[in-house]
């Protein structure tokens, strides 16, 4: 099935908007689970991101299931822990998850977060790892602004792919700067927790009220209006979890809703975007 893509960054790969995260997806059954994202598959949810630290593997594993016989319709992204992030450790790190994963390349790799690590030696061993072919882009994740400018000293422009951030309705700080600055410089954006890891917006809130008129005027979900709000920007992309192939199909019909300016408008009156706070969210 077709849905719509947005280039990826610097790697002008067609991404779908909306894509399937597995952060404790290994809480599912190994065989419900790898169901579910081939599913997603199945719908043009090309965009898979997972993690080393996911269940220690257990997630990469699911998606290697998932994966297997059909390599090529997959955009895959791991991450890589900052406790293994020296240029060795990169290397080795890289290569575990290859095996969980049950393939010989990446589409692109990121730094889970900062941590002890310099990082010129894990963008060192990104791009060793891109040249030996493992991996074909490289990117980051939780990046500040200052963050983003100190990774671009280090590299120039078009190395970044994405920063993976936290973004959902009612934890927009991504929106005053880092956003700009991505869009600035080319690099994709990726939503996780877009429903806010189990804290969305509970029945009968106002903010709750403004998604289900909206879902009802339009004969969606709450759901689907959330997603739709966050990818308003192209630079966006939006990595939900689902353990269902209904949540799946909720999900990925999300990518095609269009939204109306009166809509964006309620929608930004019910979410207030906040002050711009000292560090950037994360979980």
């Amino acid at each position: 099935m077709s849905l719509p893509t947005r280039p990826f960054g610097p790697t002008n790969h067609p991404v779908s908007v909306i894509g399937q995260g597995t952060w404790n997806l290994d809480h599912t059954s190994r065989a419900e689970a790898s169901a579910t994202l081939r599913h997603g598959l199945d719908l043009g949810l090309n965009h898979i991101d997972t993690a080393e630290m996911y269940g220690s593997g257990a997630a990469e594993a699911i998606v290697g299931d998932a994966i297997s016989g059909r390599r090529k319709d997959a955009f895959l992204v791991s991450n890589v822990l900052p406790s293994n992030a020296s240029r060795h450790g990169t290397a080795t790190a890289c290569e575990r998850s290859l095996q969980q994963l049950k393939t010989d390349y990446l589409d692109c790799y990121l730094l889970h977060w900062r941590g002890r690590f310099p990082l010129a030696e894990t963008f060192a061993a990104f791009e060793d790892l891109r040249t030996a072919g493992k991996i074909l882009s490289w990117g980051v994740s939780n990046f500040d602004v200052a963050d983003l400018e100190e990774a671009l000293r280090l590299t120039g422009p078009g190395a970044i792919s994405c920063n993976q951030v936290l973004y959902h309705p009612e934890e927009r700080a991504i929106e005053h700067a880092v956003i700009p600055w991505c869009q600035r410089h080319g690099v994709a954006v990726v939503a996780y927790s877009p429903f806010g890891s189990g804290n969305f917006p509970r029945p009968g809130s106002a903010p709750r009220k403004a998604l289900d008129e909206i879902a009802a005027s339009r004969g969606v979900t709450p759901r689907q209006v959330a997603l739709a709000f966050l990818t308003r920007n192209p630079a966006v992309f939006a990595i939900p979890k689902s353990a269902s192939k209904a949540h799946t199909e909720d999900n990925a019909a999300a990518a095609s809703l269009q939204l109306t300016p009166a809509d964006f408008a309620r929608l930004e009156k019910a979410f207030p975007l906040g002050p711009k706070p000292r560090s950037l969210p994360m979980i």
